[in-house]
């Protein structure tokens, strides 16, 4: 048997492990989620990734998902953490990365509410606007939302949205931020210093 942790013990089994990732357009986060995954063994959801796959899945769900977006409306938090729930619940798995989840305080509120998980601690990856810009414009992979002015709106919309509950965390001590200016693997390195002391893999 594993060590129990008391603290997370429940009657109901231990609680998973959730770490929100959060970060501006172009802020790397996707790739160091992948490292993570890799080094770590944690399972990466991104809400994004799971709406898409509701849609294309043709549920009734799905279709109701479709037609918010192609409204413009904004998907409601319930939907989404229904979505994230149910990855969480089916996985096996009982360590999780959420990315690009809570995007604001509402879908925060609504999380912790919903699943009654709190999260270990929020991963920030924190960058310039300037470099995300750079970085944008430099990959632009055919994608017509990559130009300057959409870039800005974007990074406006993630700051003015995500920074209330950046400061939320803040004050109960739960922000790791990370300089997501320097390169890919300088970025890791900050990154497994945050999650060595914890979760080194253990060797069978």
């Amino acid at each position: 048997m594993g060590s129990v942790d008391a603290a997370n013990g429940s009657a109901s089994g231990k609680k998973p492990t959730v770490i929100f990732v959060l970060g501006g357009p172009g802020s790397g986060k996707g790739t160091q989620c992948a490292y993570i995954v890799e080094h770590f063994g944690y399972t990466h959801l991104s809400a994004g990734d799971l709406l898409r796959a509701e849609i294309k899945s043709g549920s009734a769900n799905g279709t109701m998902i479709q037609n918010m977006i192609k409204e413009g409306k904004i998907v409601p938090s319930e939907v989404t953490i229904k979505l994230l729930q149910k990855a969480i619940q089916e996985n096996g798995n009982d360590k999780f990365l959420i990315d690009g989840f809570p995007r604001n305080e509402e879908n925060r509120a609504a999380f912790e509410k919903v699943t009654e998980i709190e999260p270990k601690f929020v991963l920030f990856f924190d960058c310039p606007e300037e470099e995300m810009e750079k970085r944008l414009l430099g990959r632009n992979q055919g994608r017509e939302d990559d130009n300057i002015e959409t870039i800005r709106k974007r990074f406006k919309v993630f700051l003015e949205s995500s920074l209330p509950v950046i400061q939320y965390y803040e004050a109960k001590g739960k922000v790791r931020k990370i300089n997501a200016a320097k390169p890919i693997e300088a970025v890791f390195e900050e990154v497994k210093e945050i999650f060595s002391p914890e979760v080194e893999k253990v060797e069978a």
